[in-house]
């Protein structure tokens, strides 16, 4: 009995700490009312606020279309090009961007906090291509010369250019064709100087896998030119017009094959200009290449604010509903399983914070129904109790036997509804994700608070109101 005691105020000093940690304003506002009154000094609880998704805090959603015409591996050029991105959004001093794969070729990107659409796509926008092309052998190159001469001539007699046969031909560069080394393996871009003419150059340091990819390309191209574009064109002003244009190309000639995976970039390049350029590819080379996005969505953090309000409201209403039903339905025994809802939804808010899990409006809805989940569970007890009753045992025996036999329908429930969770987790979109994220969280805490944590409780306090026995359930 002593040790039941113990328990109880451990549970009574943890949920304490646990909703402190959750919503340390008004602890915080009491310490420092102490600490006027008294002139002392506690310290206040740390304070850790909850990370608001899109839709709470405001912000800019978009979606862009890779393109992967060209790309054989494509999972991995997607998921290099998240990582860019995301690195990118990231040096913009964007707090907890989302940045997600959709299917095969889209890519989500959420912006919290920023309000400005146009800044936002500036911000992905200036990300560069980088791309090394090497050269085409001489019948191709003349193939493709062929295929732009036919659909000038084309033009020019006034011809409708679609009954040209592979007219797409004329998109690519005649001279250069594309190689598998791109962006996504570069590890960094460096300036460095020439130690005999002290003229600035750009070292480029590929990844393990980047430095193989270099190497067979250096290997099989000697005394070759090997052509490096950035957004598509030239890296850097060749001829010194001072602009970088279709007649500028940097195409260093391959004298022997590279290993370790370092690149040097020269030409007439000024220290100010190989700091951009350097600072460029290190802020995200595009491993494929992305244009305008296909949607976008803006949420101005007003719409967010009240959005957050009306949650919490409904959420707050929809508990002190409960409260009503339980005290209502089950008189005693429902004040001991409101008890435990307040356990619940203390622990699943500090995991929330604890683990920086983004909360957005879907989220908060998988916590409601997951609140309900957990009040079905208490329910499924006090009725198997209640019929445990009418057969004549003691309300300590009805209370065991009641769970057991509770037990196995509270876990098919709750089994079946974390599958469901599951498979909305790693198959929906990023709205999905919330809500199904917080459905399981909410569906495992439930569980065993109404196993556990109901069943302690009512066990506790039906030894010491025994007078009450009759309000119990």
């Amino acid at each position: 009995m002593q040790q039941k005691h113990y328990i109880f105020i451990g549970i009574i000093i943890f949920t304490f700490l646990l909703g402190t940690f959750a919503y340390p304003v008004y602890f915080n506002k009491i310490v420092d009312f102490l600490n006027s009154k008294t002139g002392g000094a506690f310290p206040h609880f740390p304070e850790k606020s909850f990370i608001l998704g899109l839709d709470l805090q405001g912000g800019v959603s978009l979606v862009y279309e890779a393109d992967l015409s060209t790309v054989e591996d494509k999972i991995g050029a997607m998921s290099g090009l998240r990582d860019v991105i995301e690195r990118r959004i990231n040096m913009f001093g964007v707090s907890e961007p989302v940045v997600q794969i959709q299917g095969e070729n889209r890519l989500l990107v959420e912006m919290p906090g920023v309000t400005d659409v146009n800044q936002a796509i500036s911000m992905i926008g200036q990300t560069p291509y980088l791309e090394f092309n090497e050269q085409r052998d001489e019948e191709e190159t003349k193939q493709i010369l062929e295929k732009i001469s036919e659909v000038q001539q084309a033009q020019e007699k006034g011809q409708d250019i679609s009954t040209v046969q592979n007219r797409e031909t004329i998109l690519q560069n005649p001279y250069f064709k594309p190689t598998k080394l791109t962006g996504q393996y570069l590890k960094k871009a460096n300036v460095v100087f020439d130690n005999t003419t002290f003229k600035p150059q750009i070292e480029l340091q590929f990844n393990d896998e980047g430095a193989k990819i270099f190497e067979e390309i250096t290997a099989r191209n000697i005394n070759k030119q090997l052509a490096i574009f950035l957004d598509g064109s030239s890296i850097i002003d060749t001829n010194s017009d001072g602009k970088i244009d279709a007649n500028d190309l940097y195409a260093p000639v391959v004298r022997e094959k590279i290993t370790g995976g370092k690149a040097v970039i020269t030409g007439d390049i000024n220290t100010q200009i190989a700091n951009i350029i350097a600072s460029r590819l290190n802020s995200g080379a595009l491993p494929v290449k992305i244009g305008e996005p296909i949607s976008q969505k803006t949420v101005g953090p007003t719409l967010g604010e009240v959005s957050l309000k009306m949650s919490l409201i409904a959420a707050i209403l929809g508990f002190l509903a409960l409260l009503v039903y339980f005290m209502i339905f089950y008189r005693l025994s429902g004040i001991i399983a409101s008890l435990s809802m307040i356990f619940y939804i203390a622990v699943i808010l500090s995991i929330i914070k604890i683990f920086s899990i983004t909360l957005t409006l879907s989220g908060i809805a998988g916590i409601l129904l997951s609140m309900g989940m957990a009040v079905d569970a208490n329910i499924l007890i006090f009725s198997r109790m209640r019929e445990e009753l009418k057969t004549g045992k003691s309300f300590s025996q009805s209370i065991s036997d009641g769970t057991k036999r509770a037990w196995p329908s509270i876990r098919d429930g709750n089994v079946t509804t974390i599958l469901v969770g599951l498979v909305l987790f790693f198959l929906g979109t990023s709205f999905v994700k919330g809500f199904a994220l917080t459905l399981i969280l909410g569906n495992v805490i439930g569980a065993l608070t109404a196993i556990l944590l109901t069943n302690f409780l009512l066990s506790y306090f039906s030894t010491r109101i025994k007078k009450l026995n009759k309000l119990w359930i």
